[in-house]
């Protein structure tokens, strides 16, 4: 194979996910010629529909996938937290690139921190997740459904006189925002979503070619936390919208995962701590006690019934 095709979203985040992926084929494989494919999805023509009711609908992705079904692209890059834990027949996830920082960040108006804020601020997220937390935290502050791509949402918290803050991944750092960061969430205050600070390769799974190609990309650590976080949130029944929140971490054998479920008012969590060395045990296990202590209220409460219990 001496041509590679990578599909990728025109955003600037996405491009810059797209070229890491670029990069790190190109120095395993220096004789291959990789290029990049760009398209817009639906996710990113259409503004106006809030990200919940729209989650693990491949509003971000089909596109892109429907070219990997014809072989016109050969990868797709992602971030993991915005793949549907149930990927379509027929693809797979082939390669986790090592992770970078998967905290939340918060990049406050004047250089206000979240800790500071007074009494009945705004802050701008499409995350059902973080407004959660937050809330739980902080129950005066109101959180504003804030869409866009990177750019354009920190347009709007410039142009916004009642909007003093917005929340966004640590990985807006790759695009060298490290100064508009005001504060990082630590895990206590605000815990990330599966998969979150995780560049996916997606690939159909009878290229058995592409998958010896992508292999040399894969972090093993990286892939066994990631496939821990997303087995949590396929058995407690979740999307990328959904309020349940995990990040793992890795240590020799041992994979160690903290997980939690929260109300959208924010008023009831509920966190679990599960060790192990199998990503998929250690994900189920964690969401099992999870439901025991009382996730399964909280889930159905929001419209999300576990598959499986």
């Amino acid at each position: 194979m001496k041509r590679f095709r990578i599909g990728t979203r025109k955003s600037e985040l996405a491009l810059w996910q797209a070229r890491f992926v670029q990069r790190l084929l190109e120095e395993a494989h220096p004789s291959l010629a990789v290029e990049l494919v760009t398209m817009d999805t639906e996710g990113d023509k259409n503004l106006e529909v809030p990200l919940s009711s729209v989650a693990g609908k491949g509003f971000f992705t089909a596109e892109i996938e429907a070219r990997l079904y014809t072989g016109e692209l050969d990868i797709a890059v992602h971030s993991l937290k915005d793949l549907p834990t149930t990927l379509p027949a027929g693809l797979e996830v082939s390669a986790y690139c090592e992770r970078g920082d998967a905290r939340d960040a918060f990049l406050g108006k004047d250089g206000r921190t979240f800790d500071g804020l007074p009494p009945n601020a705004r802050v701008g997220t499409s995350s059902l997740r973080r407004t959660a937390q937050l809330r739980h935290v902080r129950p005066d502050v109101e959180c504003v459904d804030i869409r866009g791509n990177l750019g354009t949402r920190w347009r709007k918290l410039q142009e916004a006189d009642d909007l003093d803050g917005i929340v966004l991944a640590a990985g807006v750092m790759r695009l060298g925002w490290e100064e508009r960061i005001t504060q990082f969430f630590d895990g206590a205050t605000v815990l990330p979503a599966p998969g979150q600070g995780v560049v996916a390769v997606e690939s159909a799974t009878e290229r058995a070619d592409v998958r010896e190609v992508v292999t040399a990309i894969n972090h093993r650590s990286t892939a066994r936390a990631a496939r821990a976080e997303r087995s949590f949130l396929t058995l407690l029944g979740g999307g990328c919208q959904t309020p349940i929140a995990a990040f793992a971490t890795v240590e020799g054998d041992t994979i160690r995962l903290e997980g939690s479920v929260i109300s959208l008012d924010g008023a009831d969590l509920v966190r679990v701590l599960e060790t192990g060395t199998s990503p998929e045990q250690v994900g189920e296990a964690a969401a099992r006690r999870a439901l025991d202590a009382g996730a399964d209220a909280i889930l159905r409460a929001t419209g999300d019934a576990p598959t499986n219990h």
